[in-house]
């Protein structure tokens, strides 16, 4: 969906600018929303009343959402119950398609909202869903996901959860008062790779923890294109306007996960960052549209590669990096380094103190390709065992499918989600931080504790069988 007023979007990022200005006692809570209000509970361990059927709503169904739509209708004990878009042909293709996959049984009745911009409002009055999949444009997932809430839905967000720190304490406060799940769905947590890495860390391969790479290196000038409709249409104007790191979650929340961060064991502390000069999009807009396009009166401000080092609280670093404008190979980086080896991505590669065993004599060589046979063999996650048959042809190589898969089980079952909350408000973090760290000249900037302490207690996110 288009943002819900591109005029409140420039309001919103000048006043992202101005507040770089401010004194620190102004700007406080984004950083130290310390009191819990009052009747809220954590939800680091949260585990909601089963769902016997989940009845899902669908906010936005333009890219993202059509592919979460139709996996979830065709998992046993699902109910699509409405599908909201700006545009009618998206929402009325959509619940057909919906329709289809329930062949008469299931998703037999779904309300379908579109036209005025807050018709998801009307929908989740009208409809009252258990849970909705909101898949929109960034500036609109945590208005809609806190709404949702205090609806009485589980919400669960595409990447990022939200993109000033003001919204994710505010995410938090909500989902504490109402007690509602609301998850970032960061697919690539169910990657092969990334299970299998999450496996191997938990049982020592590597020994202890000291630094990891992260990063969305994926370039996506072409989205430009879509000027009316899709992503260009908004996100053109994210690059133009910020400057830092505005995607960090899909390389950041796999290493993240392999630390324990924000689990018991340790938890972001604070970050510094810096961005290259913004050329890419301006030689990009100047090549491919007329001078008097659009996108050619725009003053890009976003550096094209950003990097940013975070510092955890015991000491461990993790370099995330972002570029979407660079012509390059795609890549997540995906390295965690121990204190006996260090697992990496891009091409997936091991290299352990002694070596690898039945393939390399020590820690100077790395195994890779078909050496890692046997290294699958023995380590793939026993989730990715379990369900990667069912959902290998769902999007972006199964994880996807394995994702909402997991979401639906986890509220049949009255499980705790694989992700929680302040996972997600911590991940996408990087993207306000690192803004403000670059306007200051990379200063550092201290992480919120959106647990309010409650890390220290929370359970470790267990290998899921």
């Amino acid at each position: 969906m288009k943002n819900i007023n591109r005029r409140n979007f420039i309001r919103k990022t000048s006043l992202a600018g101005a507040a770089l200005a401010v004194t620190p006692s102004i700007v406080k809570g984004a950083y130290s929303n310390s009191e819990r209000p009052y009747g809220a509970k954590y939800m680091g361990d949260f585990a909601a009343p089963k769902l016997e059927t989940v009845r899902a709503a669908f906010i936005g169904v333009g890219s993202r959402g059509p592919g979460h739509l139709k996996f979830f209708a065709s998992l046993p004990g699902t109910e699509v119950v409405a599908v909201c878009d700006l545009y009618q042909d998206f929402t009325e293709k959509w619940s057909a398609e919906a329709k289809e996959i329930g062949k008469g049984k299931r998703h037999k009745k779904i309300a379908q909202y579109y036209g005025d911009e807050n018709q998801w409002r009307t929908m989740l009055t009208e409809v009252k869903p258990d849970v909705v999949f909101i898949a929109t444009n960034w500036s609109n997932h945590a208005p809609m996901a806190i709404e949702s809430m205090k609806k009485g839905a589980h919400a669960f967000v595409e990447v990022p959860i939200g993109i000033t720190l003001e919204e994710m304490w505010e995410l938090v406060n909500t989902s504490e008062q109402t007690q509602k799940h609301c998850m970032m769905m960061e697919n690539v947590n169910y990657n092969r790779d990334e299970l299998m890495f999450l496996n191997m860390c938990r049982q020592g391969v590597i020994g202890d923890f000291l630094h990891a790479e992260a990063s969305y290196i994926h370039e996506l000038r072409s989205q430009m294109v879509d000027q009316e409709r899709g992503t260009g249409s908004w996100r053109t104007y994210h690059y133009a306007k910020r400057n830092g790191n505005l995607y960090p979650t899909h390389g950041l929340g796999p290493v993240a996960q392999y630390m324990n961060l924000g689990r018991s064991e340790d938890n972001f502390g604070s970050l510094v960052s810096f961005s290259t000069q913004a050329l890419g999009r301006k030689l990009y807009a100047e090549k491919n549209y007329p001078a008097d396009h659009k996108w050619n009166k725009l003053d890009y401000k976003g550096g094209d590669l950003n990097t940013s080092i975070i510092k955890t609280t015991v000491g461990r670093t993790i370099m995330v990096q972002w570029d979407e404008t660079s012509p390059r190979p795609y890549s997540r980086l995906n390295l965690i380094q121990g204190t006996k080896g260090v697992l990496a991505g891009f091409p997936t590669r091991i290299a352990l103190e002694g070596g690898v065993e039945g393939v390399t004599d020590n820690h100077h060589t790395w195994a890779q390709g078909e050496q890692l046979a046997a290294i699958y063999e023995k380590y793939d996650h026993p989730l990715y065992k379990r369900l990667n048959e069912a959902t290998k042809d769902t999007g972006h190589g199964g994880m996807d499918g394995m994702m909402m898969y997991r979401i639906v089980e986890c509220l049949q079952k009255g499980l705790p989600l694989d992700q929680n909350l302040y996972e997600g408000c911590f991940w996408s973090a990087v993207s306000p931080l690192s803004e403000r760290s670059v306007a200051s000249g990379g200063a550092p900037q201290n992480f919120p504790d959106f647990t309010r302490g409650n890390w220290k207690d929370t359970k470790p996110l267990a290998i899921i069988s």
